[in-house]
């Protein structure tokens, strides 16, 4: 029998599943509390026909065809029952696969997320660049969704969102908000960053800074005024500033040095970890807040005393991720095996756990995917 795609995401959402896998040869694959899981004993094993067959009950005649042409395609899907979900279709070994992250209708406060205060007052800051780092499916989104939403009630602003495809939306709160979508509305992030500047924004939302272009546009749009908010895929707010620099070529090399002395206002590093428990996940963060001292280190070309600024800067609303794990397994909240996989030094991770009166414990680890 044919799945029907609205009936089994709303059966894996009831289920608290975060995301929905299907794949030639296997039965649909959950992922519940980071740990991908099998739907076996639920579901046959899928074939091409079928994979296809879902993505035909999902896309609209542009979608299809970009489907039909073998290419990766992204989009936005709603369900009868009115949930929204950010949808790509890919393909290995020359057959479709479907990844489908389930998204929230409401847009979590940073209280709900228990994240850290500074985080409202990076989000109120005039002008400036904030970047939200980390792996995929760390929970990127959600962190930038909540600090927009702080904005919308709080400031009177223009703010203009640029996604791919949209995750969160946003109603018109205190704040005017215009969600552009790559696709649909604009062709890629970087066309839409330099089309923003002409749009009387106060705060541009950047889903994800990909390419030298984008980047570009969107460090000019911070040095212009306005306040820019955007991601990337690195682990740490050292790594974050390397990896902007590296893009550039050589001969710009200091000029974008100078310009993210002057402009960045923080780099927010985070990962997901299950909670020892088994009740869900819990982020971790590393935050870098740009202060005149870590200003004049990026200037300088001294990235690399960044990390031990951090380890220093707790009055300055600073965190290290490797201190925030090792008090996260003093307080007996995740694993030690979980926390090592996700920690930047074990040396430091563990020096940090000695002063909080910890050492080595033991810790399960994660269970392989099942049925």
């Amino acid at each position: 029998m044919a799945i029907e795609i609205h009936r089994i995401l709303d059966e894996v959402r009831l289920l608290g599943c975060s995301d929905l896998h299907f794949t030639d040869r296997i039965a649909p694959v959950v992922r519940l509390n980071g740990t991908l899981r099998t739907m076996r004993s639920q579901y046959p094993e899928m074939d091409e026909e079928e994979i296809l067959n879902i993505v035909h009950q999902m896309t609209n005649d542009a979608q299809q065809t970009s489907v039909n042409n073998h290419h990766d395609t992204d989009f936005s899907f709603t369900t009868r029952s009115g949930y929204r979900h950010r949808v790509n279709v890919y393909f290995q070994k020359g057959k479709p696969a479907i990844a489908i992250r389930l998204l929230r209708n409401d847009i979590p406060t940073l209280e709900d997320l228990g994240l850290p205060p500074i985080l409202a007052d990076f989000a109120m800051r005039p002008r400036g660049l904030v970047l939200v780092t980390g792996p995929t499916g760390s929970g990127k989104s959600t962190t930038l969704a909540a600090m927009i939403d702080f904005v919308n009630l709080n400031r009177s602003a223009h703010v203009i969102t640029v996604e791919d495809p949209i995750e969160y939306v946003h109603e018109h709160k205190r704040c005017m908000v215009n969600q552009r979508e790559i696709g649909d509305d604009v062709q890629s992030f970087a066309l839409a960053l330099r089309a923003a500047l002409r749009e009387d924004p106060d705060v541009i939302l950047v889903g994800e800074m990909r390419d030298f272009e984008t980047i570009q546009a969107a460090v000019t749009a911070a040095e212009t005024g306005h306040l820019v908010m955007s991601t990337l895929h690195t682990t740490s707010a050292a790594d974050t500033i390397n990896r902007i620099i590296d893009v550039y070529p050589e001969h710009q090399q200091q000029q974008i040095r100078t310009q993210l002395a002057n402009n960045l206002v923080a780099v927010i590093s985070q990962t997901l970890i299950p909670k020892r428990d088994g009740t869900g996940r819990i982020a971790v963060m590393e935050i870098l807040n740009v202060t005149d001292a870590i200003s004049a280190m990026i200037r300088d070309n001294k990235i690399h005393l960044v990390q031990s600024a951090i380890q220093t800067g707790k009055q300055q609303g600073m965190m290290s991720l490797d201190m925030e794990l090792a008090r996260l397994v003093s307080k007996n909240v995740i694993t030690e095996v979980d926390a090592l996989e996700k920690c930047l030094d074990k040396q430091e991770f563990y020096r940090f756990l000695a002063q909080l009166g910890g050492g080595p414990r033991g810790g399960a680890m994660q269970a392989p995917m099942q049925g």
